[in-house]
């Protein structure tokens, strides 16, 4: 035989790649017929022994403060109305860079056996203390709202990437599949960086989050038409699925079509599930009363904790709901108050429902903004008027639930509130660390899309130890 035009090395090598990639492509064909027959959300085993099976993430969009809730400053009320100036980035857009410190109009106190520090206007919360964990140490990238959110959200500051709950639920799939397995409860305004905040990104549309609309129908088009019967539906929708699937097996590369077909099927499942769980008339007075659902103050935030837990109870794997206000730039005394109001009672009842119902060790709660806020202020006068400009140095956030350092404090910021200095963690570990009370290896949960295998935390992170029960 004549000689091969390459070494036996490049021989045996390039046949254990052809072999190889055959096995492969064999292997990737029964996984995607295995996927396709249980379901793109059909449950699966974690990556770890997993301390909870849910999360909650309750969004304080704007940037709460963390001096005026959870981090108190003394040494703010002695420099109250000093000016200086700043040259930062993070001073305000003035180009004298003048500022000046600006005290907490809020008394605060400890509560709890941990000692936690909350400002006088939490009047309910002081009962879970020691069921929440205060992390201060967690360090944001953007002081701007869009790109602040899309990092807290999604790991990446310029948008475009898969939610928080679209990754969980890829891991993870749903334990109801009647359900989708993400869900988010917003108010009618949308965050800043809009329904981006919890796309499905570069991962397949089955794992996008579903937005329940807060007032009106929860989903438009969730209902057929007067004069449709269900019987008539269902033929329509085998109709349908039979010519959208001979279309989609002459373009298999269109994921977006299967994940359209799944929809129109988890719609009609839906249409059973959803009045149900949304009708909270089902539950008791006093339940509703907890959640602060007859005082207008409370309702609507109140109305979107029961919901969730009422998800999560029907097992959807991730809920978040959003409520706004917090970007309090001036009259911080009079906005976080009205903030607090509305979230303190209807907060507190989530933690106590939970926890009455022993849902609480296997549900992760979060309570996070996009960033903290700055203890000095530049942009408007002192007194009454006074607030705060964005902080992405220092925030605070509670941790509740599944694996969580119960009634511990985590971190600490300098003396003033500008940066955090103890347990200093940026939001990739923070990721990775949720990831991990779920059962989830970062650095497993990955998917190839532009010619690499990508991950939540970008490029990698580590678990804080210090939140997680020992």
């Amino acid at each position: 035989m004549p000689c091969l035009p390459y070494s036996r090395r490049e021989f045996l090598y390039g046949l254990g790649a052809s072999l190889g990639s055959l096995a492969l492509t064999d292997a990737l064909a029964l996984d995607t017929a295995v996927v396709q027959s249980a379901g793109p959300l059909a449950p699966k085993e974690p990556h770890l022994p997993a301390k909870a099976k849910a999360c909650i993430m309750l969004y304080m969009a704007g940037g709460p403060s963390h001096i005026d809730t959870f981090d108190p400053k003394p040494k703010l009320d002695e420099l109250d109305g000093q000016k200086f100036v700043r040259n930062d980035k993070f001073a305000s857009a003035m180009a004298s860079g003048q500022r000046y410190f600006v005290r907490s109009p809020f008394k605060t106190r400890q509560v709890g056996e941990s000692g936690m520090w909350m400002s006088a206007p939490f009047e309910h919360l002081p009962r879970v203390a020691d069921e929440l964990c205060l992390y201060r140490g967690c360090q944001a990238e953007s002081i701007n709202h869009p790109t602040a959110n899309y990092h807290m959200n999604t790991g990446n500051r310029f948008g475009g990437d898969p939610g928080l709950g679209a990754w969980v639920t890829y891991g993870l799939g749903s334990e109801n599949q009647d359900l989708p397995g993400y869900i988010v409860l917003p108010e009618v305004a949308y965050p800043q960086g809009g329904a981006a905040n919890w796309s499905n990104g570069f991962l397949p549309p089955y794992f996008q989050g579903t937005t329940l609309r807060p007032t009106g129908s929860p989903i438009l088009d969730l209902f057929p038409p007067a004069g449709v019967s269900r019987e008539r539906q269902r033929k329509n929708l085998d109709l349908l699925a039979e010519l959208n699937h001979r279309h989609a097996q002459q373009h298999p590369e269109h994921a977006e079509l299967e994940a359209r077909i799944a929809n129109y099927e988890l719609t009609f499942r839906m249409q059973m599930e959803v009045p149900g769980i949304l009708d909270l008339k089902q539950e008791t007075a006093e339940t509703r009363r907890r959640y602060g659902l007859e005082n207008p103050q409370t309702r609507d935030f109140g109305r979107r904790c029961l919901l969730a837990r009422r998800l999560v109870e029907q097992g959807v794997r991730f809920v978040q709901v959003y409520t706004a206000g917090w970007d309090s730039h001036d009259y911080i005394e009079r906005a976080h108050s009205q903030r607090i109001l509305a979230i303190d009672q209807p907060f507190t009842a989530l933690i106590e429902d939970l926890k009455m119902r022993d849902m609480l060790d296997e549900t992760l709660v979060v309570w996070t903004g996009e960033f903290g806020r700055s203890p000095d202020n530049g942009q408007r006068g002192g007194g009454q008027r006074a607030g705060r400009d964005h902080n992405a140095k220092a925030m605070s956030m509670l941790l509740a639930g599944g694996g969580v350092n119960a009634g511990a404090v985590v971190g600490a910021t300098d003396e003033i509130g500008q940066e955090a200095v103890e347990c200093v963690h940026p939001i990739r570990d923070l990721h990775v660390t949720l990831l991990r009370l779920l059962g989830l290896d970062d650095n497993k949960l990955t998917y190839f899309h532009g010619g690499r295998y990508k991950q939540l935390s970008q490029t990698g992170g580590q678990p804080i130890a210090e939140l997680l029960r020992s």
